[in-house]
């Protein structure tokens, strides 16, 4: 085969898919309305095809009754006819209110349905590569607009060409009665705004594609100019103007993309609709003509118009549907590719049970970077985590250990070796079972806008309704006092964002807490999942004061006895009681043992230890030289 014709058979291949794609995107929209709306639909659909035969069935009978005044037929018969024109005009006016209804329900229906399969779908994913991927951000942005109200509006687009293929099939065959060759003259000059349509509905389905990460920019700084997150630096370091320019600047490149699709939109469609008024008026000329040899009666002159204009003014509403539905569908797609995208770590087809932790968790050999581009975060690291023992991460920033907690819990798969859960890869249980049996406080732990019960709670949802348990919990963070004591006690809603129901006219009991406060119920949730096999602590009292986190790391003390832990800490005098600390540097473990033993190795920790404690130790000699980085 030629390479012309290999790129044509390419070409040949990816416009069949692009219609198989379109095929299965109004698949799914219909099978969502239809599982979604049955009834609905089926009623929505008889609408539109009653709706399609009205306009036809008013011009055929204000025929008969123009030509019955003319001719002088009997009363009785002229009263028959007005009588069916008026009940077809009361049809008229009752049917686009009823489809209306019937499309604002189809929409919520689809909508809620769809919004659902797309969260269990993101909820199925088992790591934390797509979300901390861009491009896949934006395909997750384009899918919750696209399983919004899209599935709905095509369905309804669709509907709406089938009401206009009623209506042109029943005009065009009155046109074709009354002339053949001026049916065909009317559909030659109003068929190309079909394409155009079409054409352009592409152009703006490409253009919503091209905006997408200017958009996501824009919504970047304009949630910076009103979040409380940024509201203090944007203000101390005057940056607000900076950050509205940005977000500016975003806005008119969307808008610039925007207004060259509606130009090309608008002289296109004018142009096409020169042509069609053309053709029209053409016709109209023709029949008045005809009219006037005695080949039409008034009648068919009414009719003959009715449907010349009903075709063309169709043929732009099926044009308008089409390219609706098209850019509801492209939208869709974004939905179906996010839906039917599957877990993106491999997931065991007969998953190994995972036996309660009884010798310890083993990193073999294990090596990791996040994209191919990235440099190696892990290099060879071999580690064991022994069972009821507290194992100590230290090392600089960039040296490798939150990514090893992500490993842990399987948020990442190693490039290279294996995690072994008491000999067991973890890789061959299932991820749910894997991670029912650990508890973590995570350096970027997070503050929800929920009661203080219910942010706790989150830790074990067994305990949602236990409120001795969170209690618990709570006192072991040493926040139960606090929370004892804000307006509602532990009912109270902790954010300011909204309120609660209960709170709406005393919008006061909406609390803040401070960023330590924030930090020991996060520690809370950690210390509600008291049952699981192991507890990581990442960074736990960063951002405490000195007597905070002594408290904390007291209770934790008390909480990991007897435990599998392990604890991350820049801060050495929060570790060096732990059974064994070990030191990461550049991706590989350099040093591991005591606290005493460490010190006298006189290695990267001696030095880690010794510059810290200068800070403590007026005089104290220290030597700065610590591979890895900077402290």
């Amino acid at each position: 085969m030629t390479e012309d014709a290999a790129a044509e058979s390419r070409c040949t291949a990816r416009t069949a898919g692009g219609r198989l794609s379109i095929l299965r995107r109004l698949a799914t929209a219909g099978a969502l309305a239809g599982r979604a709306c049955p009834l609905v639909l089926a009623v929505h659909a008889a609408l539109a095809l009653v709706m399609g035969a009205v306009p036809v069935a008013a011009a055929w009978l204000t025929k008969r009754l123009l030509d019955g005044l003319v001719e002088g037929h009997a009363g009785r018969e002229l009263i028959a006819t007005s009588a069916a024109l008026a009940a077809v005009g009361v049809l008229g006016r009752l049917i686009p209110q009823l489809s209306q209804f019937c499309k604002a329900e189809m929409d919520r229906c689809v909508g809620l349905l769809a919004q659902r399969r797309l969260f269990d779908a993101v909820n199925g994913f088992i790591g934390l590569g797509r979300f901390e991927n861009p491009r896949f951000l934006d395909e997750l942005r384009l899918a919750r607009q696209g399983g919004g109200s899209n599935p709905g509006q095509a369905v309804d687009g669709i509907l709406g060409v089938l009401r206009s293929g009623t209506t042109i099939s029943g005009f065009l065959v009155s046109l074709w009665l009354l002339s053949p060759w001026m049916s065909v003259f009317i559909v030659l000059f109003s068929a190309p705004a079909l394409a155009a349509e079409i054409s352009l509905s592409r152009r703006r389905a490409r253009a919503v594609r091209q905006m997408s990460p200017a958009e996501r920019r824009e919504f970047f700084y304009g949630n910076l100019l009103s979040s409380v997150q940024a509201a203090k630096e944007v203000r101390l370091f005057g940056i607000g103007n900076f950050l509205r320019d940005r977000m500016i600047a975003e806005r008119r490149s969307v808008d610039a993309a925007k207004r060259a699709v509606d130009q090309r939109g608008l002289w296109v469609q004018t142009g096409l609709g020169t042509l069609s008024a053309l053709a029209t008026g053409g016709g109209l000329l023709w029949s008045i003509q005809a009219a006037h040899e005695g080949r039409l009666s008034v009648g068919d002159v009414m009719v003959f118009t009715a449907a010349a204009a009903g075709v063309q003014g169709c043929l732009a509403a099926i044009a308008a549907d089409v390219a609706r539905t098209h850019h509801a569908l492209t939208l869709l797609g974004h939905y179906v590719a996010v839906v039917t995208t599957g877990p993106e770590l491999p997931v065991s087809a007969t998953p190994e049970r995972l036996p309660g932790l009884r010798r310890g968790i083993e990193l073999r050999d294990v090596w990791f970077r996040y994209s191919p581009e990235h440099a190696w975060v892990l290099r060879g690291v071999s580690l064991f985590i022994p069972q009821g023992a507290c194992i100590a991460l230290v090392g600089l920033n960039g040296a490798g250990k939150s990514t090893l907690v992500k490993l842990l819990c399987r948020f990442y798969d190693p490039h290279r070796g294996v995690i072994l859960w008491d000999g067991v890869d973890i890789k061959e249980v299932r991820p749910e079972e894997l991670r029912c049996r650990v508890g973590a406080v995570f350096q970027d732990f997070m503050s929800y806008d929920l009661t203080a019960a219910e942010s706790i709670a989150l830790g074990d949802l067994s305990a949602l309704g236990d409120r001795e348990r969170i209690r618990t919990a709570a006192g072991r963070a040493g926040v139960d006092d606090i929370l004892r004591n804000l307006p509602h006690g532990y009912d109270t809603l902790l954010s300011r964002s909204f309120f609660l129901e209960s709170d709406k006219n005393d919008p006061s009991t909406g609390v803040v807490l401070s960023g330590g406060q924030a930090q020991r119920v996060a520690l809370a949730r950690a210390f509600l999942r008291d049952r699981r096999d192991l507890l990581i602590l990442d960074e736990p009292s960063a951002g405490l004061d000195a007597r905070a986190e002594h408290e904390i790391h007291t209770a934790i003390r008390t909480h990991r006895t007897g435990r599998t832990s392990l604890l991350i800490s820049h801060r050495l005098s929060a570790v060096r009681d732990a059974d064994r600390i070990v030191v990461l540097s550049e991706g590989r473990v350099t040093e591991q043992g005591t606290h005493d033993s460490l010190l006298a190795a006189r290695g990267d920790y001696q030095r880690l230890f010794s510059l810290q404690a200068a800070g403590y130790q007026e005089g104290l000699p220290v030597d700065h030289s610590v591979r890895g980085g900077t402290p």
